[in-house]
């Protein structure tokens, strides 16, 4: 009884949606009149379309380059700033971003970025080589140019979270290291990114889902453009659902991204909750 309000919130906000969504897939829907069932006919011209293969690399590329950029970045900072007499205001300014929406990181970089834009002129009047390059129309260089920007964002969090973790590490097994002779670099490889595996489980884990349903940046900065060659998996079923009012196509991509996303969080926690045991026998 305790658990039943919060079973059926979640239940009607969530899975009844999701539902909807999946049964929709089935169907060729106009937003007019009845849904007309047309089996796996969505599925089929999804995998066709070459769209669709353009908007799953970009997610793929996405969710290598929010794993690599924003978390490595955030760990380097929580290492180097731990234990800092000032280490809380040097992590700050890498925070302040977080607090800022995805659309509003996506209209200042989109600002900074746009051709012939502040970084183009900037990199001209220093006379450094770049000056013509178009950040957001040439593909992958757009994908690359908004995956920084949302590293940019998420940095700061990732440094946090990593800082709890750095302070869970018994002080007792550095300063043992560090009698035997352990060098910056040991103490690191040997304590202290072991002792940080399951709180990297969790900052990888959060990453990936994110960066597999991104949306708001991209749309801010390029619309998955110019021809559709920056749209990931969100902003495809975005534009198959709302701009060419193809509801059956739309709610077979959001059916697949959920069911990648599923899986790809699914995959990777199991694999390193698995790992974790037999490190300890």
């Amino acid at each position: 009884m305790f658990v039943a309000p919060a079973v059926i919130v979640a239940a009607v906000l969530l899975y009844l949606p999701f539902l909807w969504a999946a049964l929709l897939s089935f169907t060729e829907y106009r937003g007019l009149g009845a849904p007309e069932f047309v089996g796996l006919d969505n599925y089929a011209a999804m995998f066709d379309d070459p769209n669709f293969t353009i908007s799953l690399r970009n997610t793929v590329i996405w969710v290598l380059g929010t794993i690599l950029v924003p978390v490595a970045l955030g760990l380097l900072i929580a290492v180097l700033t731990y234990n800092h007499r000032f280490g809380t205001w040097l992590r700050l300014p890498f925070l302040l971003p977080y607090a800022l929406s995805g659309v509003g990181i996506g209209v200042v970089f989109g600002f900074l970025l746009q051709t012939h834009g502040a970084i183009n002129q900037m990199l001209d009047f220093l006379g450094l080589p770049g000056a013509a390059t178009r950040f957001m129309i040439d593909a992958p260089i757009n994908t690359f140019t908004m995956i920084a920007a949302a590293s940019w964002q998420a940095v700061g969090v990732n440094a946090l979270l990593f800082v709890v973790g750095l302070q869970s590490i018994p002080k007792s097994a550095l300063e043992a290291a560090r009698m035997d002779g352990a060098g910056p670099w040991q103490l690191f490889r040997h304590i202290t990114w072991p002792l940080l595996r399951p709180l990297t489980t969790v900052v990888v884990g959060l990453s990936i889902v994110a960066s597999l349903k991104t949306f708001d940046i991209v749309w801010t900065m390029t619309e998955g453009g110019p021809g559709r060659r920056s749209e990931t998996l969100a902003v495809t079923m975005y534009r198959e659902t709302f701009s060419m009012q193809r509801f059956g196509m739309g709610a077979a991509i959001a059916v697949f991204l959920t069911a990648l996303t599923f899986i790809a969080a699914m995959t990777y926690l199991r694999r390193q909750l698995s790992e974790r045991p037999e490190k300890v026998r």
